[in-house]
């Protein structure tokens, strides 16, 4: 028995339920080429573009907690024109959907990004979400309203399947993901990573140069299980489970939650050559046959029925 474990995804056809989660990979496009000829890796999220090219926060920008990561990059990107052309370049390269991160601040922002980007994309995620950029991400994604409003103008102007990722750190999370669904969005990323600090008791002043950063990997998990079983319980679009999956069982934990397809992260940094992916997919078809279960599809969401 060989469980189906492709997944149509807000109009993607994914050969697997797998994703890359954006920024993990950089800007490069070589390493998005490399994963993209993994089979267990069914689409690539790329690093979130901005309007305006970043140089990012000095050094140091991350560190390893050893339950997770820390880092305030500051988004580093060379803007959204230049990285047309790279993108460009690539897609034609690869077999598998390429979605888009945006990182805009206003709706005038997402609009010129969306047109320009447009050729370039299978689909485009929102990054309203990040915690440490100011006058972007979760300065604007807190806000329903300017939500509405960002998502309605990223509408307007693509037919491409459209994800809004949603931050942990704001008081109502299904609020903002239901101001997106009902702007237009067509499916949900959970979530980003967590607003956090580290302090070095030697130096005795905050580890990274930025003072916060944005904590990733396993001590988020928990948090975004919860998330994506709210968001299911309240809101009928497809989720994209993310936040600490390191193995099949955090994978299988947000599908039963509720996710139809999972973004890998922070766990690729302790993978051989994305060997990460196969591991997961490996472990995740041993449990549906185990169980019982002909698809992948059987088990979203099943959490909430027993």
């Amino acid at each position: 028995m060989h469980p189906d474990m492709k997944v149509e995804l807000a109009g993607l056809a994914l050969r697997s339920p797998l994703i890359v989660a954006s920024g993990v990979l950089g800007s490069s496009t070589g390493l998005i080429k490399r994963v993209s000829e993994n089979n267990s890796v069914g689409a690539v999220v790329t690093k979130t573009v901005t309007y305006n090219p970043r140089n990012g926060y000095e050094n140091p920008t991350a560190v390893d907690l050893g339950f997770g990561f820390l880092n305030a990059m500051g988004l580093p990107n060379p803007g959204y024109l230049d990285y047309k052309n790279e993108l460009a370049e690539l897609r034609d390269k690869i077999e598998i959907p390429l979605i888009v991160s945006i990182g805009p601040s206003n709706s005038e922002e997402a609009a010129e990004m969306v047109k320009a980007l447009n050729d370039v994309s299978d689909a485009f995620e929102l990054n309203l979400s990040c915690p440490h950029t100011e006058k972007l991400g979760l300065e604007v994604g807190s806000d329903p309203e300017k939500v509405r409003s960002i998502t309605a103008s990223t509408r307007k102007y693509t037919s491409k399947p459209l994800f809004i990722k949603v931050s942990p750190n704001v008081t109502d999370v299904v609020e903002i993901a239901r101001a997106a669904v009902e702007a237009g969005v067509d499916a949900i990323t959970a979530i980003n990573t967590l607003k956090s600090m580290a302090i070095d008791v030697n130096a005795m002043k905050p580890v990274l140069s930025n003072t916060y950063g944005g904590l990733s990997g396993r001590a988020i998990h928990p948090i975004a299980v919860r998330i994506v079983y709210e968001l299911y319980e309240a809101l009928e679009v497809p989720i994209v489970g993310c936040g600490g999956v390191y193995d099949w069982k955090d994978a299988i934990e947000l599908i039963l939650a509720g996710a139809s397809a999972i973004q890998v992260g922070s766990a690729i940094a302790y993978s051989n050559d994305f060997k990460i992916f196969n591991d997961i997919e490996k472990g995740v078809n041993d449990y549906l046959v185990n169980k019982g279960f002909g698809s992948i599809k059987n088990i979203i969401g099943l959490a909430h029925k027993c």
